[in-house]
């Protein structure tokens, strides 16, 4: 599913124009980002928890040459599933 298929999916079913659904999605996702970005969890009963991780740099090994190079930190964000949506995929 894209973007703009979830929009019109939240138009249809809360009875929004497509403009208010793009505005209430990307508020959700802002939301999400800047907990995130604020090295916050993000819980959604439910449905599943977003975790903000930190990478130290360190060593990597590239699998094809062996050459051993340097690799920045990072930080990403991990997704954990919830029993509302395991129950509902399987």
């Amino acid at each position: 599913m894209t973007k703009a298929e979830l929009i019109s999916v939240i138009s249809d079913k809360a009875d929004l124009n497509k403009a208010q659904a793009r505005l209430v999605l990307d508020l959700i996702l802002d939301s999400v980002t800047d907990a995130l970005r604020a090295e916050e969890e993000v819980r959604l009963v439910g449905f599943g928890s977003f975790l903000p991780v930190s990478r130290p740099a360190g060593t990597a090994r590239n699998p094809r040459t062996g050459e051993t190079v340097k690799r920045p930190a990072s930080r990403s964000a991990r997704f954990r599933m919830g029993e509302g949506l395991k129950k509902a995929l399987n």
